[in-house]
């Protein structure tokens, strides 16, 4: 698919009119035209920036002789979804993106992509979208925020959801909350920490389709504003030489993105994009090698939410491409796969150093010999559950203790706010999962009160459902097969005991085998009912542990 099926030959001269109509002139049709995918909104932060960006990739693109043309993608801000109706709607937009912008492309014969998005769905829904349409395309997002300010430590979202949970305790006051809420999220951009969104925008580098700082350029630095100019010209070179995602985005490429997963620590929501990711490219990614990958790849930086260094301190020290460069030092990647430069990854990192080992830390001297991700299974998780494990206490990667079950987020939120969970605990949050939920709503107002409420080292969370990237803790998500599907997540009682064993990649339901099978026999999921949108991706959705893809 390409320009010449809606503007060459007699045939199409109904098609040039309406070019003509858009005011393009016929020099202009006859260069290649360029798609250039807007996700700007102004309601969510990280997206009202992007206005300015897609200016710039306009430039890039037409300095170096194509003709740009903008159309829109949708993007929510989880953060403002969080805790509501609203956060079944924030997983689910990932398709929404990916269908209509394959729609867009395939529907008005594009000869190349620019995709320029930001926050959580947003960018892998752009990545399933750019697999399915595969003409050249490159990546450049709005850019992350900038560290919030308090008491003259750095703070980011996760701190503002962890000062609610304080606050609720009576561990601070009043004005120390509204402090929070003010210099918390000080810039447009995506939240500070190696949250879901940047996690995905550094993936991009390392999968070879985002140029070097596109996951860690702040969102207000200029230099955000050239690297889209550069990405302009860069799709230009792809068309040129018929350099494709499917091209780019192989089985190894994949590897190399969960492999710097690990060493960054990312979101857990990597687990449901990359696999989803892959589907598209027709390629499997499981959680069985996630655990095979985690085993032999080192944990090289605790971004917050897991320590105290954030977005702009791992642009400072190198970015994505020097954590790369510090794998290669123990061949943990490959480094012939073909990237948006036009050149390999070994070709991109060569000579990008590590400026600052306090936040990316030497290959030798690692925060843990294993990834920053673990997958549990177990009669609890038969098919698997994931937990960022570098963002959990020592404490806690050992943890027995009785359940506390309760069959949505609301419901564990208003006992956790009533004191009701107490040391020793294992909260269970079901019927939050893909099919569930439906839409596998994160849970980052309940961990964050259990953090902020001094708990932390306690207390664990399981479910069904998701977490934010902001989450910290022995917390444990896309537990399958989820409630919903008739996983044993579903018969859990109070006062069950519960085994984690993180280093041991296990979660078992302590509770006699017999009456276990009598529960199973017994159960019957609940439902809800469902209308619109949600009703289809309800009957659609796979479990989490496939990546949530609709089949």
């Amino acid at each position: 698919m390409s320009k010449e099926n809606v503007v060459t030959g007699v045939q199409n001269a109904p098609h040039r009119s309406l070019f003509h109509a858009l005011g393009l002139t016929e020099e202009e049709q006859k260069r290649p035209l360029i798609g250039i995918v807007s996700s700007h909104n102004e309601i969510v932060p990280g997206h009202m920036n992007i206005d300015k960006i897609v200016d710039a990739v306009k430039l890039g693109v037409a300095m170096a002789g194509g003709t740009p043309i903008v159309f829109p993608a949708i993007a929510v801000c989880d953060g403002i979804a969080m805790g509501h109706t609203g956060m079944k709607y924030s997983l689910v937009t990932r398709d929404l993106i990916a269908d209509s912008t394959e729609a867009m492309a395939l529907a008005h014969g594009f000869d190349g992509l620019v995709m320029v998005p930001n926050c959580d769905k947003n960018v892998p829904g752009l990545l399933m979208a750019a697999a399915r349409v595969n003409i050249p395309t490159v990546f450049v997002s709005g850019g992350p925020m900038l560290a919030g300010r308090v008491e003259g430590k750095k703070t980011s979202l996760s701190s503002m959801f962890e000062a609610v949970g304080a606050y609720n305790a009576g561990r601070i006051t009043d004005e120390k909350l509204y402090e929070y809420e003010c210099k918390t999220c000080p810039t447009c951009g995506s939240c500070s920490g190696m949250y879901t969104a940047n996690s995905m925008n550094c993936l991009t580098e390392a999968l070879g389709m985002g140029l070097r700082g596109n996951g860690t350029i702040p969102a207000v630095y200029s230099a955000r504003i050239e690297l889209a100019k550069h990405a302009g010209m860069a799709v230009m070179e792809l068309v040129c030489k018929n350099i494709c995602p499917r091209d780019i985005m192989t089985k190894e490429a994949l590897m190399n993105a969960l492999t710097v997963d690990m060493a960054l620590g990312c979101s857990t929501n990597s687990m449901l994009h990359l696999p989803a990711i892959a589907h598209e490219c027709g390629v499997e990614l499981n959680l069985d090698i996630a655990n095979e990958i985690s085993a032999k790849t080192p944990n090289l930086c605790h971004l917050a939410p897991a320590g105290r260094t954030y977005m702009e301190n791992l642009n400072e020290a190198g970015g994505v491409y020097a954590v790369m460069n510090e794998l290669t030092k123990k061949g943990l990647l490959y480094t012939d796969c073909m990237t948006v430069t036009g050149r390999t990854i070994g070709e991109n990192i060569a000579g990008c150093v590590n400026l600052d080992p306090t936040v990316i830390r030497p290959i030798e001297n690692p925060y843990s010999e294993t990834g920053g991700i673990a997958v549990l299974k177990g009669n609890l998780a038969p098919e698997g559950s994931v937990v960022k494990r570098s963002a959990v206490l020592p404490e806690m990667l050992v943890h027995e203790g009785p359940a506390k079950v309760f069959d949505s987020e609301e419901e564990a939120q208003t006992a956790i706010n009533a004191g009701k969970i107490v040391a020793g605990d294992v909260v269970v949050i079901r019927y939050e999962g893909p099919k569930g939920g439906p839409g596998m709503r994160e849970m980052l107002n309940p961990t964050s009160a259990i953090m902020g409420m001094g708990l932390g080292n306690s207390v664990a969370l399981i479910t069904d459902g998701r977490f934010s990237g902001a989450t910290r803790g022995a917390c444990i998500g896309h537990v399958t097969p989820e409630a919903a599907s008739g996983g044993m997540i579903g018969v859990v009682e109070d006062g069950d005991i519960i085994r984690i064993n993180i280093p041991g990649n296990t979660i078992e339901l302590k509770v006699d085998e017999a009456v276990l099978a009598e529960r199973m026999k017994n159960f019957v999921p609940k439902t809800k009912p469902l209308s619109g949108y949600l009703r289809r991706y309800a009957a659609l959705v796979s479990g989490g542990a496939s990546g949530a893809i609709l089949n």
